[in-house]
């Protein structure tokens, strides 16, 4: 209790807030534009924790951590762009949502399911991180692998009711996934002499491109001076009616948000897997899921909830055992190095008031993050006043930028251009999106972890004999089967 009491002591100072404030403002205008992730964010402010009290330091990072994971649905929901990669699920409802005339509505659930996921993965990251952490060491590489086949098996249902075109598109996705250096032996694959195709595409540029570079293409064709979205549009939706829809979906919220959590623990998978993951498995659980894809609360709630609940998940294996989850959590780790402090089962005994201290500044940057962006909601409908043709290329040069900015290459804006074409192409003949990135982003892991564990044993056997790599397969299989069946349960009402 005396730790605890320091903590607050710590943290509930006008230094302290101020600087948590500042993160949190910077995130979430960092998170809002397409290509400038949060890991960008956090790089950006690492030089500045240095001269920093520790607690200081981490704080400013977590501001940034949780503003830019929530920040990155208001583009998402307002023009149909991810403002980042975790955002990603986001845009499938958000945006039909916002176009069907009720913004509003779309930027408040999200907002609120943000805030509600980041609340409960810290109280699980508070209560379970020693548990969580062991659990997550126990993933080797073939439970990893049947990770990302559960993962992909989400194709099925996000295929928009056509499984042959979710398939393609999926297949596509994983075939440009292979593009590069073989991860285990360095040997170049499908680069045709190409020196820039060596490192294979990068994974940011393809997902503006595909998502953002199609859907401004889109928007190139509307009459000249037509607003973004309609005028008449809903740009308010009252506190307590989001608090309401977020109540009558509580199942949903909170699985969403345990999803998220778990997700985010394990090393590598991060908030755009626990963001499309959470989605698939609310879909497949919703008693309604035709409605998923035109606007449904309950798909908006389980990609946002999952997206910033991975915040916390991400911290357990950082602060239990000093294993970064994310690279976030790599540059919070390099930070902690610094200042001499050493992460690790031993951290919690030998700095408690730095414990406990992340564990309140999380609590308090969501909390900031809910104030500044309810007052800010009115300030993001002004894209509504926006003409076509002038937001067009503003958002443009931004995804320019954003692509560049990864690696500092022109090459990564010929990525966004050529995927973007990709995108417009699949979007006009009906083709889903979502399978196709699914696979740039699962493919590598999904191969990289499968010749791990070939390597270590030539034992096929061992990725049913192992209970957790079991259990997933048999998710899997199931998953693939019910998202089967579900399209062709869809097809033939739209037949009749």
């Amino acid at each position: 209790m005396e730790s605890i009491l320091l903590s607050i002591e710590a943290i509930l100072n006008v230094q302290t807030i101020l600087i948590l404030l500042t993160g949190v403002v910077a995130g979430i205008i960092i998170g809002s534009i397409p290509g400038f992730t949060i890991t960008m964010g956090v790089a950006l402010t690492l030089p500045f924790s240095f001269g920093m009290e520790p607690i200081n330091g981490i704080a400013l990072m977590m501001g940034v951590q949780v503003g830019g994971s929530s920040g990155g649905l208001i583009t998402a929901c307002l023009l149909g762009i991810p403002g980042t990669p975790s955002a990603m699920a986001t845009t499938f409802d958000g945006y039909p949502m916002a176009k069907s005339g009720q913004p509003g509505k779309a930027l408040a659930i999200g907002l609120w399911s943000s805030f509600v996921g980041t609340i409960i993965s810290g109280i699980i990251l508070i209560f379970t991180a020693p548990i969580l952490a062991e659990w997550a060491l126990a993933f080797g590489p073939w439970e990893m692998f049947a990770l990302m086949l559960f993962g992909i098996s989400a194709i099925a249902s996000l295929s928009d009711g056509s499984l042959l075109k979710g398939l393609i598109a999926g297949s596509l996705g994983l075939m440009f996934s292979m593009v590069g250096s073989d991860p285990l032996t360095a040997v170049s694959r499908f680069t045709f002499g190409f020196t820039e195709l060596m490192a294979g595409f990068n994974f940011l540029p393809v997902l503006i491109g595909i998502f953002a570079f199609s859907q401004l293409m889109d928007d190139i064709r509307k009459p000249p001076g037509q607003l973004s979205l309609d005028s008449s549009a809903s740009v308010s939706y009252p506190i307590l009616k989001t608090i309401r829809d977020l109540w009558k979906s509580g199942v949903n919220v909170i699985r969403s948000s345990l999803v998220g959590t778990l997700v985010g623990i394990l090393p590598a998978a991060g908030g755009s897997i626990a963001n499309i993951l959470s989605y698939d498995v609310a879909k497949k659980f919703s008693k309604k899921p035709q409605e998923f894809g035109k606007g449904s609360k309950d798909g908006l709630i389980a990609a946002e909830s999952a997206n910033n609940s991975s915040i916390g998940g991400s911290l357990v294996p950082m602060l239990s055992f000093g294993i970064p989850g994310d690279a976030v959590t790599a540059m919070m780790l390099g930070a902690l190095l610094i200042h001499g402090i050493q992460p690790g089962p031993l951290l919690m005994q030998n700095q408690p008031v730095l414990v406990n201290g992340i564990f309140i500044s999380l609590f308090i940057a969501a909390i900031l993050m809910l104030i500044i962006q309810s007052f800010g909601i009115k300030v993001f409908m002004k894209i509504n006043q926006i003409p076509h043709h002038l937001l067009v290329p503003i958002v443009l040069l931004l995804c320019v930028l954003g692509s560049f900015a990864v690696n500092n290459r022109i090459f990564d804006v010929w990525v966004l251009l050529i995927f973007g074409l990709i995108g417009f192409w699949m979007k006009a003949n009906k083709f889903p999106l979502a399978p196709f990135i699914l696979g740039i982003i699962l493919g590598p892991m999904i191969e990289e972890n499968l010749r791990q564990a070939v390597s270590v044993s030539s034992d096929l056997s061992m990725f049913f004999t192992r209970p957790i790599s079991a259990g997933l397969i048999v998710l899997s299989i199931i998953s693939m089967g019910y998202g089967i069946y579900s399209n062709m349960k869809m097809n033939k009402k739209v037949e009749e």
